[in-house]
């Protein structure tokens, strides 16, 4: 394993979460760059590493993508064998195949570890299945915040029929609202925000898509946290009656 990147999903934040592929690939690191989101607890699985803190959060102050690319390469061209440890999956809102493309460009060996990522975990954790038979045919997961400041396509997002997962969604909120909205979502449609997914202070705010804003400042929301945008995210006796109908209500008397 030596002279190579792992670029490796720690999941959401909870230590149990992370895989055995990734742990083993710790083990053996001799240094590992860290993200700021990731739970400091997983690092018990490389104890022998140096650890390298290049933090990237939303509105914070962050280590220049450039430098990691060149901090990895340095590492990785001394023989090391190094990990790019971060929050969630790798691939998925974690620039983790622009590194592996970049890396390889100049001749390292690199290889992706999956980690579970926050839209998944932090459902889960709300008893929210993102995908139900008769309720969501589908999931799609978007950032709200994007690089070059493009938008997306929102109306094709509130007709799709799927469960609407947002990323990096808080300071978005009143944007989120007004395009879903405009759309063609309905006002109805149920929300949940949750917070700092699958760590023991993980906190949920259900609401609608009209009263998402308001319930949201009401709570106190913060990042990192998630939107669950669908009829999925309805609270569980709702959620049973959407996916099972009239024949719910009829079995349900004699319960």
């Amino acid at each position: 394993m030596n002279a190579k990147v792992w670029l490796v999903g720690a999941g959401p934040g909870d230590p149990e979460l992370l895989t055995l592929k990734a742990v083993r690939a710790l083990k053996e690191a001799d240094v590992v760059l860290i993200d700021d989101l990731v739970n400091g607890a997983i690092l018990e699985h490389c104890p022998e590493a140096r650890i390298v803190a290049v933090g990237k959060r939303g509105g914070c102050r962050s280590t220049p993508q450039a430098f990691i690319h060149r901090l990895m390469l340095r590492y990785a061209r001394q023989g090391k064998c190094v990990v790019r440890l971060k929050g969630g999956d790798p691939c998925i809102f974690g620039r983790g195949g622009e590194e592996a493309q970049w890396l390889r460009e100049r001749g390292v060996e690199v290889e992706l570890v999956n980690g579970i990522t926050a839209g998944l975990a932090g459902a889960t954790q709300c008893d929210i299945p993102l995908t139900l038979r008769g309720v969501a045919r589908g999931v799609t997961l978007v950032t709200a915040h994007t690089q070059d400041g493009s938008s997306l396509n929102w109306q094709a997002l509130a007709q799709g029929g799927t469960t609407l997962v947002i990323y990096m969604g808080v300071a978005k909120l009143s944007e989120i609202r007004e395009q879903l909205l405009a759309g063609g979502m309905a006002a109805d449609t149920p929300v949940a925000m949750i917070e700092n997914a699958s760590l023991p202070h993980q906190r949920e705010c259900r609401s609608d898509l009209t009263g998402m804003e308001e319930d949201a400042y009401a709570f106190e929301l913060k990042s990192p946290a998630i939107l669950v945008i669908g009829a999925v995210a309805a609270r569980e006796e709702n959620l049973k009656i959407a996916a099972f109908g009239s024949s719910y209500r009829l079995n349900a008397e004699f319960v």
